[in-house]
């Protein structure tokens, strides 16, 4: 009785989504990913890349080197032309700093948004139109908690959106939220304080302040929590063969401090 009840729901699902969504409740689990490169080589070494027609989600708490992460790949992508688009979900996206760092301001579209509501919205917008080789979705500034109530089907829709095209889409948050629904989770952590030795601050206020430091950047460690791409690196066998559902440390990789000096 159930077994018929359920195909019967199925058989009306499937009639009810035809034209619109292809083999609804069949679930392809890709072996083969293209990847687009971060910019950063020690990631880009271990992982190749970030995989197109996937979801990938970065995070990590306030300073573990997420904004790097993001404008990097922006930088590398714009850089081969390639049009991104960035849904900055608080309005918090520095073009200027980021166009010092390499950032094509010409192949971005920069989407600013006031909340979460309406970056959801602008998302789903831009991944069902397609045409972009990235599309990064900045929800680092959004309360963990917020982001935690956002519907489990919406970050599957996202999913589905985004398969079998060159499109990929990048979440940036403090904490993975996506679950299964993304192909990469990395996690990042700052380690290391870098600073300016004593009196090479700037020879303007050295001798005023002889113990003045700079910050010059940060050491960070990247944690791969989970990934369905296959690794370009053979991975410890503890981890498995495939990679899947693995945790395992990246080389690290350092962020360099911006400053500017106005006399």
């Amino acid at each position: 009785m159930a077994t018929a009840l359920a195909t019967s729901l199925r058989s009306k699902f499937e009639f009810e989504l035809r034209g619109r969504v292809a083999t609804p409740f069949t679930y392809r689990d890709r072996q083969v990913f293209e990847v687009l490169s971060t910019g950063i080589p020690e990631i880009d070494i271990s992982l190749g890349g970030l995989p197109r027609g996937a979801v990938t989600e970065i995070c990590g708490p306030p300073c573990s080197g997420r904004t790097s992460v993001l404008v990097s790949t922006l930088a590398s992508r714009t850089a081969e032309g390639e049009v991104c688009a960035l849904v900055d979900a608080r309005d918090s996206f520095d073009p200027y700093l980021a166009s010092v760092a390499g950032v094509k301001l010409g192949k971005l579209l920069w989407v600013r948004c006031q909340n979460i509501d309406q970056a959801l919205r602008a998302t789903d917008l831009l991944i069902q139109g397609g045409g972009f080789g990235l599309v990064a979705v900045d929800l680092t500034d959004i309360a963990p908690q917020t982001v935690r109530y956002v519907p489990l089907n919406t970050w599957f829709r996202f999913r589905r959106a985004v398969e079998d095209t060159p499109t990929a889409l990048l979440l940036m948050e403090q904490e993975a939220n996506a679950k299964t629904c993304a192909s990469l989770v990395l996690r990042l952590e700052t380690q290391q304080a870098r600073w300016s030795e004593t009196r090479d601050a700037g020879t303007q206020d050295s001798t005023q302040y002889p113990y003045a430091r700079l910050l010059k950047g940060f050491r960070i460690g990247a944690e791969v929590v989970r990934s369905r791409v296959p690794p370009v690196m053979d991975w410890n066998p503890r981890y498995g063969t495939d990679g899947r559902n693995a945790s395992r440390k990246l080389e690290t990789f350092k962020t360099e401090a911006s400053w500017s000096f106005r006399g």
